[in-house]
């Protein structure tokens, strides 16, 4: 998801921060659940986010580029 990286990327989330909903992304982006959960699914198995079970899913590092 290129939003993402490009909020990572200016600051506007750094690590640590908590990333909205998997909805509130769908609506945001006017995108399905799904395609923001393959996003952040690909974000993950790069190291960029972290997932916690039932906590939710968080910034771990910088996008690669």
């Amino acid at each position: 998801m290129q939003e993402v990286c490009d909020c990572i990327d200016a600051g506007k989330l750094k690590p640590g921060d908590q990333l909205p909903s998997t909805a509130e992304l769908a609506e945001r982006y006017g995108v399905s659940r799904n395609t923001v959960r393959d996003a952040v699914n690909r974000l993950l198995a790069q190291g960029v986010l972290r997932g916690h079970q039932g906590l939710g899913v968080f910034v771990a590092k910088k996008c690669p580029r």
